[in-house]
C-alpha cells in the first residue's frame, strides 16, 4: 500500500469511527475496522432476502449516487481489484439504474430470489465462487462485505443520527421510513397508520431472524432493519415465544431424524460441518453429545431448519444456538480445525425461494411493498443506547441538563478499543444518563 493510499485510508477510518458508522444491516460491526486490510474484492450486500422488507431496494433506487460514491470510497480504501454490487435479479429497474452509474472496476451481480442470499457466506460464494472457511470471515478469501445503508452513511460523511427501516405486516400503511435513532418502536408504528389488529406484537428485524422486543417503548437503533407487526396469535409469534425447556422437551420426544434440517441448511450446502439433525439427536443421547453438537458452532441462525425444513414444527435452530453457548463456555475448538467439504452438488436445487417463505410463514395476506416515504414519527424524547455496535460500549460524554444538537457526540469509545461514537439524533436537553443509555427530551419551540 502506498503512503498516500495508507494515509487516505487511515483518515477515512478515523472519520467513520468518529461518525459512528456501523453495519446497518446486521450485528453492527464498526465499518472502519473492515478497512484495515487490503482485499481483492469489495461486495455491496443489496440482497435483502427477508420477506416483506424493502429498505435496501428503496435506498438503491432513491440514493444511487450516494451508493456509487460510497462503494468507490470503500473500494479505494481497500485497494480492491473490483467492487461487486449484489442485487436480487428480480429488481430489473434497480439493476439498470446501478449499471448506468457504475465506475470502472465495478459490476452488478444479479442474485437469485432465495433466502438467505444476504448471508455474507452465501453472497461471497454467489458473487466470487469462493467459499469462506467454517468459522472464518470474508477477509479469509480476500473479500469485505458491507450493507447498502452502511455505504450510504460512509458516502455522506456525517454523524449517523437516523435509521432507515421498513414497517410492514399488520400495519395500515406499509412503508420504508427514515427516523431518528432512539425513537420508540411504538411511535414509528403509529406514524405508519398504526396496527390493523389489536392486540398486536412486533418482530424487530425480519420474519426469519427477527427478535421480540421487551417493550414497544424500546428504541430504534443503528441496526434495526425492520418492524413487522403481527396479531399476538400469529403462528410465527408462537414459534418465537417458545421456551428453551419446551424446545428441548418437544425436540427430544418428536424428532425422527429425517435430516431435512441439515439437507436444506445453507451453510451445510456450502460444505460447512453444521448438521442440525445431529444437534437434535443429542437431546436424547447426552453421552455422545460433543461429537453430535460440535458443528453447531457454525450455525448462522438463519432459521431455515426451524421455520421451513422441519416437517414436525420443531426448532433445530434454537437447539443449535443453545449448543453454541455451551461450546463457547467450554472454549471448544476442533483439534485440527473444522473440516470443510466440497460445496453440495444439489445446493442450487435446495435453495429456499422467498415466495415459498411468504406462504410457509403465513405472510401471504400482508402487502409486500415498502415504498420510501417522508413520514415522520411524533418524537418527544429519544433513548440512545451506548452499545449499538459490536465491541466496547460507548461511554457517555454528557450529563443531565446539557443542551445538545443533532450530530453532537454524546458517547465515545477509547481509541484503543473496537467501537464507535454515538451522537444526538435530536435537538434537546439531556434528561437521563447512565452507563447504558442517554435519554434526550426534544426541545420544542
Amino acid at each position: 500500500m502506498s503512503t498516500a493510499t495508507s494515509s487516505s485510508s487511515a483518515e477515512l477510518m478515523d472519520l467513520l469511527r468518529r461518525n459512528g458508522v456501523v453495519g446497518a444491516g446486521g450485528a453492527g460491526f464498526p465499518a472502519y475496522a473492515k478497512l484495515k486490510t487490503p482485499v481483492r474484492t469489495f461486495l455491496l450486500n443489496g440482497a435483502e432476502c427477508e420477506p416483506l422488507l424493502h429498505k435496501d431496494k428503496e435506498l438503491l433506487k432513491h440514493f444511487v449516487d450516494d451508493v456509487i460514491r460510497g462503494v468507490a470510497m470503500v473500494r479505494d480504501a481497500l485497494q480492491a481489484e473490483e467492487a461487486v454490487l449484489g442485487v436480487k435479479n428480480k429488481y430489473h429497474n434497480v439493476i439498470e439504474l446501478l449499471e448506468s452509474r457504475l465506475e470502472e472496476g465495478m459490476r452488478v451481480h444479479p442474485l437469485p430470489d432465495v433466502y438467505p442470499a444476504g448471508d455474507e457466506f452465501v453472497l461471497v460464494y454467489e458473487a466470487t465462487g469462493r467459499v469462506i472457511p467454517p468459522g472464518g470471515l470474508p477477509l479469509h478469501v480476500g473479500a469485505v462485505v458491507m450493507n447498502v445503508e452502511t455505504v450510504i452513511n460512509i458516502a455522506r460523511g456525517a454523524p449517523v443520527t437516523s435509521k432507515y427501516l421498513t414497517v410492514a405486516g399488520a400495519v395500515h400503511e406499509p412503508q420504508t421510513v427514515e427516523v431518528p435513532i432512539g425513537v420508540s418502536i411504538r411511535s414509528v408504528i403509529e406514524a405508519c397508520g398504526g396496527a390493523k389488529v389489536e392486540p398486536f406484537t412486533v418482530l424487530t428485524g425480519g420474519a426469519m431472524m427477527g427478535k421480540l422486543p421487551a417493550s414497544l417503548d424500546d428504541p430504534i437503533t443503528k441496526t434495526t432493519g425492520g418492524l413487522l407487526v403481527f396479531p399476538v396469535d400469529h403462528p410465527l409469534i408462537h414459534k418465537y415465544q417458545r421456551s428453551a425447556a419446551s424446545i428441548r422437551l418437544i425436540g427430544k420426544s418428536a424428532c425422527d431424524q429425517c435430516s431435512f434440517c441439515t439437507e436444506l441448511c445453507p451453510r451445510y450446502l456450502l460444505g460447512h460441518p453444521i448438521e442440525p439433525h445431529k444437534a437434535m439427536r443429542a437431546l436424547g443421547f447426552s453421552h455422545e453429545k460433543l461429537s453430535l453438537v460440535a458443528g453447531a458452532t457454525f450455525c448462522c441462525e438463519c432459521n431455515i431448519c426451524s421455520l421451513i425444513a422441519c416437517p414436525e414444527d420443531l426448532d433445530p435452530k434454537n437447539v443449535c444456538v443453545m449448543n453454541k453457548a455451551e461450546l463457547r463456555a467450554q472454549n471448544f475448538k476442533y483439534p485440527d480445525g473444522p473440516p470443510q467439504r466440497d460445496v453440495h452438488g444439489m445446493r442450487v436445487g435446495r435453495q429456499t425461494p422467498v415466495k415459498r417463505l411468504i406462504v410457509k410463514l403465513g405472510l401471504s395476506s400482508y402487502v409486500n411493498k415498502g415504498p420510501l416515504t417522508e413520514v415522520k414519527p411524533r418524537v418527544e424524547s429519544v433513548t440512545l443506547p451506548m452499545r449499538q455496535h459490536v465491541g466496547a460500549p460507548a461511554k457517555p460524554r454528557v450529563k443531565p441538563g446539557d443542551r445538545v444538537t443533532v450530530g453532537q457526540t454524546i458517547g465515545s469509545v477509547d481509541p484503543d478499543q473496537l467501537g464507535c461514537d454515538v451522537h444526538a439524533s435530536v435537538n434537546g436537553v439531556v434528561r437521563e444518563v447512565d452507563e447504558n443509555r442517554v435519554v434526550i427530551a426534544v426541545e420544542t419551540d
